[in-house]
């Protein structure tokens, strides 16, 4: 009697065990460090809210390394149900149809209430089709800024440039402070081309930035961009500027004070407070005065989440659900606050105001004010390039032989307009 009685409540915790086996949903991510950490607890957080699903977050290295992951998971069939995509494999994940689920459509299908209007239209315009549905959710958007040490720019005195003209004199007078660097940047391609080009409205690529069209060109080797990287390689020489790497190696020479200002992302937020040991100030990325007397908006970086094919129909329920908690007003403002990526709704941003976060914290609406600067054009919208990884890796090259002397700047940029139309062609004809 007693072990029919054990055998009873084994059997018993077995079904209710099952009963309530969530349903697991993966996601590979490429957030490490303190933005890492966060997305692990804005995922607990939405896990503790609801017994139905389980996200399973996946840390993939490195932007490329994670986009490069989910392609050869999704050839073995072993893909996760979403993916974060930075915002240069926007193109190539819009052409692999059968492969995505477009977000307008996981979100209607499920059941789950989405409205397009609700997200702010300088981040969705980098996501959508040409009828303005969402393709992915724009999970973490940012845009460059410049961050600047406030005790070593005290120590010179001066202030912060609001252009590159001044950036000559503010550089000069570090230097004569005993700062060695003046400044260093992350991303030099998203940062002084791509974004130096919107900010000035000029077209880094013809057919609107790709917007109009697979046959696109590649344009950033106008007078505005060769006398930019003209110059930055004239700093490079006397000191002013400091290259440090391709990605957000810059950092390091910023936390330690060997330069004084770093035109990083807004996401970069998080990691200068967590590690600068001084005060440091936010401000707009400069602009050319005698170019432009109003700058234009910046256009984002950053990586939306795509789901992806392929998982039972009632998994895409636990997506759509989980996308809509990651769309909630106080979890977008909460994410904003603590990385300096953009609020991705207006009710967020509305949110994150009246919460007096940007009283309390001078310089973090500066990311947010930049981007709605005017009224987007097709040389401010974004980019759409397919190939836009390698293109990338081919500007980085020409960047580094002006750094290094090795050759002029219209001549680097003439030769990385070339090879770059050679991978747009190979893409075209690909899709």
């Amino acid at each position: 009697m007693r072990k029919r009685n054990l055998s009873a409540l084994v059997l018993g915790a077995t079904l209710a065990s099952s009963g309530y086996a969530a349903t697991e949903i993966q996601w590979w991510h490429a957030m490490g460090g303190a933005l890492g950490e966060k997305l692990n607890s804005i995922v607990a957080d939405y896990n503790a809210s609801q017994d139905l699903y389980e996200v399973k977050a996946s840390y993939k290295g490195n932007y490329t390394e994670t986009m490069t992951a989910a392609i050869a998971a999704f050839r073995a069939k072993q893909q996760p149900h979403l993916v974060q995509v930075f915002e240069v494999g926007t193109a190539s994940m819009m052409s692999a149809k059968g492969a995505i689920y477009p977000v307008h459509q996981l979100m209607k299908e499920s059941g789950q209430a989405f409205n397009g209007d609700a997200f702010l239209s300088a981040v969705t315009g980098y996501y959508t089709d040409s009828d303005g549905n969402m393709l992915s959710m724009p999970f973490n958007s940012s845009t460059p800024v410049l961050y600047f040490n406030k005790e070593l720019m005290a120590k010179a005195g001066v202030q912060a440039p609001a252009t590159w003209n001044e950036m000559d004199s503010v550089g000069k007078k570090l230097q004569d402070a005993g700062i060695s660097c003046g400044f260093t940047t992350a991303w030099q391609s998203w940062v002084h081309l791509e974004n130096l080009s919107a900010r000035h409205n000029v077209p880094f690529a013809t057919k609107a930035n790709g917007f109009g069209g697979f046959d696109t060109e590649l344009a950033f080797n106008g007078p505005l961009q060769v006398a930019h990287i003209n110059k930055m390689g004239e700093w490079q020489k006397n000191g002013i500027f400091s290259y440090s790497g391709r990605t957000n190696d810059g950092a390091a020479k910023f936390y330690s004070g060997e330069c004084a200002m770093y035109t990083e992302s807004s996401a970069g937020y998080a990691g200068i407070k967590r590690n600068a040991p001084f005060e440091f100030g936010v401000v707009e990325l400069p602009y050319w005065k005698d170019q432009v007397t109003e700058p234009s908006n910046t256009i984002i970086g950053g990586a939306s989440l795509w789901a992806l094919q392929g998982k039972a129909a009632d998994d895409y329920k636990g997506v759509a659900s989980f996308l809509s908690y990651l769309s909630r007003a106080d979890v977008q403002a909460d994410w904003h606050q603590f990385s300096g990526y953009l609020p991705i709704t207006k009710a967020a941003f509305d949110l994150t105001k009246g919460q007096g976060f940007y009283e309390k914290n001078v310089g973090t609406d500066v990311s947010v004010n930049q981007m709605l600067t005017g009224t987007p054009t097709e040389n401010t919208k974004g980019l759409r390039l397919g190939n836009f990884v390698q293109i990338r890796g081919v500007i980085d090259e020409a960047l580094e032989s002006v750094w290094n002397g090795d050759a002029d700047a219209q001549a680097a940029l003439d030769n990385a307009v070339k090879r770059g139309n050679v991978l747009l062609r190979k893409f075209e004809k690909a899709n």
